[in-house]
């Protein structure tokens, strides 16, 4: 399978397109902040990656997931040369909450809000025209089954063309559940370093138009080629990730690519700075890279945008696939002390570093082992 990333859009903490988010994370700025979008009084945790969109009277505002997405998929087909007629386009978004910070407005402050915007296909079809729209939510690996999918649906014919998207807005009731799971607050995302405290929820939204290769590119070149994706789910514990299962998937996304660990130029790693994740991420790899884990680069951008959770491993994707044009890969910000796990890796860390990009890994894992490994390769 094969298939032509011709379009990208994205929104974050750290910028509102996609070369505005790379340049801030090439430039090692975190997007974490002073919690803003509800009362920080009632959480140990007083931080988090918010998109600054509110008005300045700071009331929350609802269906903020829904524009962020709109946007992303604007960016995503204005990129792509597209009419942006999405009526025979199947549109796949990922996600982990939808718009659950819409629900806890209405059902607490009785703030206005239409059930029927529970789907994103709603303000979909008003803006684009898409029939066909269809929601992933499978925790934080959304976007990239997403992905899978939508290679399956060019695979068999189902669909010329696909749009592929992912978004999450931090919520007051996951905030508060994470608030009270780790012993010590944390203040930002700190993926592989001793002094990682926990994870932080970030807002964002991102897309991509991908097209069947075979069918050739429409309007300009495309962006990047899609190898294969590796999908599993192993259900071995509601939280906690298992090693062995990221090691399966991982190679599982190298036998559908046909690549070896000895091509990955970028690994974009998973890293959500908690240590179960880390560890497990950092095991796995070393029991599929072995020695090629000290040549091969890896970096974490959830350290400046925070864990966008369903929209997480697309934002990733986008991140390797300008890494291959502009040939520069953030760094890991907060890397200071890295755990024994990953001594040896090729982590980028302080800041950005300089180097061509042929072939990139990228990482997402979800809550009960939803897993999932994406292989992308630079258009020569």
């Amino acid at each position: 399978m094969s298939a032509l990333i011709t379009g990208m859009g994205a929104v974050a903490a750290v910028g509102d397109d996609v070369p505005a988010i790379f340049d801030a994370l090439c430039a090692g700025r975190s997007g974490v902040g002073p919690l803003r979008g509800f009362d920080p009084t009632r959480f140990r945790a007083r931080h988090a990656y918010e998109i600054d969109d509110r008005p300045q009277s700071g009331e929350d505002l609802t269906l903020r997931a829904t524009r962020w997405l709109e946007q992303a998929v604007q960016q995503a087909l204005t990129d792509a040369g597209h009419d942006g007629d999405l009526s025979d386009v199947p549109v796949l978004i990922g996600t982990t909450l939808r718009e659950l910070r819409s629900v806890e407005l209405s059902w607490r402050d009785d703030v206005p809000f239409d059930l029927r915007d529970l789907h994103f296909g709603t303000a979909l079809r008003r803006r684009f025209g898409a029939t066909r729209t269809y929601t992933v939510a499978n925790a934080c690996s959304a976007s990239l089954y997403a992905l899978g999918l939508a290679a399956d649906l060019l695979e068999l014919g189902e669909a010329d063309s696909v749009v592929v998207a992912g978004v999450d807005t931090i919520t007051e009731s996951t905030y508060g559940m994470l608030d009270r799971v780790y012993p010590l607050a944390p203040e930002a995302v700190r993926p592989f370093d001793r002094d990682r405290r926990g994870m932080l929820q970030g807002d964002g939204a991102v897309a991509i138009v991908l097209r069947r290769e075979s069918d050739g590119p429409a309007g300009g070149r495309p962006h990047a080629r899609v190898r294969g994706v590796g999908l599993n789910c192993d259900a071995y514990h509601p939280s906690a990730p298992d090693a062995e299962s990221i090691a399966s998937v991982i190679a599982d996304a190298h036998r559908r690519a046909g690549t070896k660990p000895a091509e990955i130029d970028l690994v974009m790693l998973h890293g959500t700075g908690t240590p179960r994740n880390d560890e497990a991420e950092a095991e796995a790899l070393r029991s599929v890279f072995a020695d090629d884990v000290r040549s091969c680069r890896m970096t974490a951008i959830k350290s400046m945008t925070g864990h966008t959770a369903g929209a997480s491993g697309l934002h990733s994707l986008v991140v390797a696939v300008r890494a291959m044009r502009e040939g520069r890969i953030p760094p890991v910000v907060g890397l200071v002390r890295p755990i024994e796990e990953v001594a040896g890796f090729g982590l980028v860390a302080d800041r950005e570093l300089r180097a061509p990009v042929r072939t990139a890994q990228v990482h997402s894992f979800g809550f009960g082992g939803l897993n999932a490994v994406a292989i992308v390769e630079k258009v020569m």
